[in-house]
C-alpha cells in the first residue's frame, strides 16, 4: 500500500467527482484512489451540497433542471427532484430554512423553503446575466452572488427576498467567500488575476483590497483553520491559500490543468481539486506542496466533495 493509501486508510467514505460534460458523478474510493464507478445524473451537473440531515448529497443538473439525491456513505441514488430551474450553483442557509439556487443560463435566483424533505420555490429574482455562485451568511439573512457576465456583485435579503444592494466588480466574478465573522467577503475574479475583498459589516459593500493570487481566480475552499481559505488560479494552474485575518497569500501549491472546484480531507493533510482540462482528480500534499497523485475520471470534471472533509470555515 502507497503512503498516500496509508494516510488515508481511515477515510471511509467516498469521494465524488462531477464530470460536467459526461452527466455523471465518478464515485472514488479514497484508500485506493480508483474509480469505483459512475453514477448518471442529469445533464451539465456542475456543483453539489450536502443536505441539513447529512443523509444525502444533492447534485444539480443544470440543464435537466432536476437535483439527484445521492447517500453519501454508500453512493447509491436515492430519488431526483426535477422541475429545479436551471440548478447551477445551490447552497443551504445555516438555520436550514432555506434552499438557494442560481440560474446561471436564465439569470436568476430561486429561492426556496425547505421543509426537511423537499423544496419549495417562493421567490425568483431576476439578477443580471449570469449569477454564478452564492454564499449565505452564517445568521441566515443575507445570500450574496456573483453576476459573472454583468461584473457585479448583488446581496439578497433572504427573509422578503429582494436585492439589497448591486456592487461592480471586475472581470468575471466567480465564487464568493464570507469569513466566519461575516465581516469580509472574497470574490475571485475569473477574468482577472487575483481576488476583489470587500468589508461588507456596513450598510452597503466597500471594496478594501485587490489581492493577486494568479490568473483565473476562480473557487474558494476553506482550509479548516477558521483562519485560512484556498482559492484555485484556473488560468495560471495555481493554488494559492490566503489568510483572512492578514488578507495575504501565504502559500502556492500547484493546480494542474485548470484547477476548479477544491475539497480538503478531514486530518487537512491533503488538497483535492478537480482539473478540468486534463480529466482528473488531482491529489496535493499540504505539507510538501506537492502533487502526490491524479485519478483519471470523466470529462470537464467540476465538484468535488467528501463527507470526510476538514471543516468548511
Amino acid at each position: 500500500m502507497s503512503l498516500l493509501a496509508c494516510a488515508h486508510a481511515w477515510a471511509t467514505n467516498p469521494v465524488f467527482v462531477l464530470n460536467s460534460l459526461d452527466g455523471n458523478v465518478s464515485v472514488i474510493d479514497p484508500v485506493s484512489w480508483t474509480e469505483q464507478k459512475r453514477i448518471p445524473t442529469g445533464k451539465e451537473p456542475h456543483h453539489l451540497y450536502l443536505t441539513p440531515d447529512e443523509k444525502s448529497v444533492i447534485v444539480a443538473n443544470a440543464l435537466s433542471d432536476s437535483l439527484t439525491f445521492i447517500d453519501p456513505r454508500t453512493a447509491q441514488v436515492q430519488r431526483v427532484i426535477t422541475g429545479i430551474s436551471d440548478p447551477y450553483h445551490l447552497r443551504f442557509s445555516p438555520d436550514m430554512k432555506w434552499f438557494v439556487t442560481a440560474a446561471n443560463r436564465l439569470n436568476h435566483i430561486d429561492i426556496y423553503r425547505w421543509d426537511g424533505q423537499n423544496p419549495t420555490l417562493v421567490k425568483r429574482i431576476p439578477t443580471g446575466k449570469t449569477p454564478s455562485h452564492l454564499w449565505i451568511d452564517s445568521k441566515s439573512t443575507t445570500v450574496w452572488s456573483s453576476i459573472q457576465d454583468d461584473d457585479e456583485l448583488i446581496s439578497i435579503d433572504l427573509g422578503t427576498q429582494t436585492v439589497k444592494s448591486r456592487t461592480p466588480t471586475g472581470s468575471l466574478p466567480a465564487d464568493v467567500f464570507g469569513t466566519p465573522d461575516d465581516k469580509t467577503l472574497l470574490v475571485g475574479m475569473t477574468g482577472g488575476t487575483g481576488v476583489e475583498i470587500y468589508d461588507i459589516s456596513g450598510p452597503q459593500p466597500r471594496l478594501i483590497k485587490m489581492l493577486p493570487t494568479g490568473k483565473g481566480a476562480h473557487a474558494f475552499r476553506a482550509l479548516g483553520d477558521k483562519r485560512h481559505v484556498l482559492v484555485s488560479n484556473r488560468v495560471a494552474n495555481t493554488i494559492s491559500q490566503i489568510d483572512y485575518a492578514t488578507l495575504q497569500v501565504v502559500a502556492q501549491f500547484p493546480g494542474p490543468s485548470g484547477p476548479d472546484c477544491m475539497e480538503v480531507s478531514a486530518d487537512g493533510k491533503f488538497i483535492m481539486v478537480a482539473s478540468r482540462w486534463a480529466k482528473k482528480l488531482t491529489v496535493i500534499d499540504i505539507a510538501t506542496r506537492k502533487v502526490v497523485r491524479q485519478v483519471p475520471v470523466g470529462k470537464s470534471p467540476h465538484g468535488v466533495w467528501t463527507l470526510d472533509h476538514a471543516p468548511r470555515q
